[in-house]
């Protein structure tokens, strides 16, 4: 009986051979510059938006009333400019890259990822903040990464599965990463939140983006927390009391949050404001800039911007807020989302949870106020976002706080139970869904998608 040669040595040949080419090691070499380019490019983001809510406290030290100026003018000309150069920057940025995930190569995908698109959020983001609207730059942080990974695409080919998805999740997922300085949030969102699935293939891809993109921030901005270090913890009964109100309190506002939006998304405001709406959407954020000013009036000028500086002043203890600061902040961050400017949730969510977990601390006095601030944190944005392992661990990175990883864990995913009863859909998903129905033909859909929702 005459056996055959074993071919295992020849694969091991090709393999070691395969190491060595030179267009292996320019793909990896052109996929790590891109990744130090999203941190670079999340840190320049993160600095140019510090700067634009500075020039705005300046406008406001002027005079409190002149937001009523201000603010129509500034959201109506970043309006203007989405819908004549930019479009595709509008909104968060999270959805359009869900979208994009879902759909096939082509100009739709294109027109959401480009460079174009990416450089537009940024200025448009931060123009917005100069105008006081109740923005983050994190969510606009992830479109921009994902839209730098994907674009590399043009210099040299990857392999297909990272073609279809791959860089898209591995750029958003390092967005995150770099804009919070949150490695293990980063890879947990673009995990849970992104891909709604763990694919092995991609895997390394996207911890290697993640890492080095996060890197790359660090290596300017220094190794920081995002909201400071709080060393605060729960004990006794008030405390696990604190964490169910946080709890409850965080999945019904933002489970009501995220329906209000979805509804404003799908069928716009009802009567003739709804039409309005459509037909006139520069006035109409003129409109919302003079409520959101309005706004800002009566909550005492503390519900512009992103809200970080009321949410850390709370975490460290070296601030107060009045006892509806929360209310005042998800209203305001509802009025400057419907408005159709550029601009995330991450932020206002964050610090609107901190408002809703200061207000719990007012009703417990027993308990640790700074815990169920960090609890109310998570709690809200997870009722938001329906991501309850994205939730507590961006938040326990952001503060630096692992003792309280079991009641974040417990509050957001009470938070999260409660949010599906009042919006049954994932915010971000729902409105990528709506995206891919505007910006895509129906044919191009059901070859995709087979004719389900994404």
């Amino acid at each position: 009986m005459k056996w055959s040669r074993p071919r295992f040595p020849y694969v091991k040949r090709r393999h070691r051979i395969s190491l060595f080419s030179a267009r292996l090691w320019l793909r990896h070499m052109l996929f790590w510059g891109g990744a130090v380019g999203v941190g670079l490019a999340a840190t320049a983001f993160a600095l140019s938006g510090d700067y634009a809510h500075v020039l705005f406290r300046q406008i406001v030290a002027v005079s409190p009333w002149l937001p009523l100026l201000v603010t129509p003018l500034t959201l109506a000309g970043a309006v203007a400019l989405t819908q004549r150069y930019f479009k595709g920057a509008e909104g968060s940025g999270i959805p359009q890259t869900i979208a994009a995930i879902h759909m096939p190569e082509g100009t739709v995908r294109d027109g959401v990822l480009s460079l174009r698109v990416a450089l537009g959020k940024m200025l448009l983001t931060c123009i917005c903040l100069i105008g006081g609207a109740s923005v983050g730059r994190e969510g606009p942080t992830v479109q921009v990464g994902a839209a730098l990974l994907y674009n590399l695409r043009r210099l040299i080919r990857f392999p297909r599965h990272l073609m279809e998805r791959g860089l898209i999740v591995a750029g958003g997922g390092a967005g995150v990463a770099a804009a919070f300085n949150t490695p293990l949030a980063g890879i947990v969102f673009a995990i849970e939140e992104m891909a709604r699935s763990f694919e092995e293939r991609s895997s390394g891809t996207l911890l290697t983006a993640v890492i080095i993109a996060g890197l790359s921030a660090v290596y300017v901005q220094g190794n920081y927390t995002y909201f400071g270090a709080t060393h605060a913890a729960l004990s006794g009964a008030s405390g696990w009391l604190g964490v169910l109100l946080c709890g409850l309190a965080g999945g019904v506002l933002g489970g009501g949050f995220s329906r209000l939006v979805l509804a404003v998304s799908r069928r716009g405001l009802p009567g003739r404001a709804g039409k309005f709406m459509k037909t006139c959407p520069v006035r109409f954020a003129a409109v919302c800039g003079l409520a959101l000013a309005l706004i800002g009036l009566a909550s005492g000028n503390a519900v512009y911007g992103s809200g970080y500086e009321e949410a850390k002043s709370l975490i460290e203890g070296t601030g107060e807020v009045s006892a509806g600061y929360g209310l005042w902040k998800i209203l305001a961050t509802f009025v400057s989302f419907i408005s159709g400017i550029p601009g995330g949730l991450f932020a206002p969510s964050l610090s609107a949870g901190a408002g809703i977990g200061d207000a719990v601390a007012n009703l417990l006095p027993q308990a640790d106020a700074g815990a169920l601030i960090v609890i109310g944190m998570a709690a809200y944005f997870a009722g938001v976002v329906q991501a309850p392992i994205t939730a507590f661990v961006i938040v326990m990175e952001m503060t630096d706080n692992h003792d309280m990883v079991v009641p974040l864990m417990l509050a957001t995913l009470l938070a999260t139970g409660v949010s599906r009863i009042i919006c049954p859909k994932p915010l971000y998903k729902a409105l990528a869904d709506g995206y891919v129905t505007r910006v895509q033909p129906p044919a191009e859909l059901d070859r995709k998608t087979g004719g389900r929702p994404l």
